[in-house]
């Protein structure tokens, strides 16, 4: 099972002013913690991070990684306001990706263990992918200096073994499970 864990504290103010709400799990609605939803800059200490411009999960959402907010348009909001966040699942141990030249997982076929940000430099030399396997538990964020010349993976199901098999399409502004530059 993917872990979630980390640390984000959002501010009132800009520049990490006024009243602050520290938040280490899920958070469906900062007005249940005494904090009001204006939010104008956010500290994430650790792991990474989605919020939501409504409280229960809901809205405009944001992907936040390691990092100082000092405005919100540092994270590409119009506006300071935020009701709910939650960690991103980050992978676990048990993680693998499997990536093929042809349909049908066949042709070449190269393995992933850990973040590989160009293909090319994981021994990819081909200029697409037309198959994908995902073995285990975890899910991983595309940085944001991935291009539109990215690709998405996203899983579709589970088997008895543990495997989940992925499909591709081009990258689009939901944030991607598993990605890749070619």
């Amino acid at each position: 099972m993917a872990q979630r864990s980390g640390k984000i504290t959002l501010y009132e103010g800009k520049h990490f002013t006024g009243r602050k709400l520290e938040v280490f799990g899920d958070c469906d609605n900062f007005q249940d913690r005494g904090f009001m939803n204006r939010v104008n800059s956010i500290r994430v200490e650790s792991g990474a991070w989605v919020c939501f411009d409504h409280p229960d999960f809901r809205g405009q959402q944001f992907i936040l990684e390691h990092g100082d907010y000092p405005d919100s348009f540092r994270w590409n909001s119009h506006s300071d306001h935020m009701g709910s966040c939650r960690p991103v699942g980050m992978h676990g141990e048990h993680f693998r990706l499997e990536i093929f030249e042809g349909c049908n997982f066949t042709g070449q076929c190269l393995e992933f263990l850990e973040d590989c940000p160009f293909l090319q430099s994981g021994g990819w030399a081909k200029n697409c992918i037309n198959a994908i396997k995902v073995y285990g538990d975890g899910a991983a964020w595309s940085p944001s200096s991935f291009g539109a010349e990215d690709f998405q993976a996203s899983s579709s199901l589970q088997s008895d073994q543990g495997l989940e098999e992925a499909t591709t399409r081009p990258a689009t502004t939901q944030p991607p499970v598993l990605t890749a530059k070619l």
